[in-house]
């Protein structure tokens, strides 16, 4: 299956706890770092954040996409 884009968090943190509430309602979900900014700290190429600050991109599977927005939505 593939794996589709759900929202992105602030923090490491934060996306712990959301994909803890989506597999707790039996919703499979990964997520990676965002923390590539180009041309942070004024440079014309791009630096890697590192550490609790970066934004995580947290991914289910498309099947699963409806019920987890839905869930997410329900949350806030």
């Amino acid at each position: 299956m593939a794996e589709v884009p759900l929202t992105v968090v602030s923090n490491d943190l934060e996306a712990e706890m959301l994909c803890g509430m989506l597999q707790a309602n039996g919703i499979s979900c990964s997520r990676r770092s965002a923390g590539f900014i180009p041309g942070l700290y004024g440079g014309p190429g791009g630096s890697a954040i590192s550490g609790q600050a970066t934004p995580t991109e947290i991914f289910v599977e498309e099947t699963q996409l409806a019920a987890a927005q839905e869930l997410l939505r329900d949350s806030q």
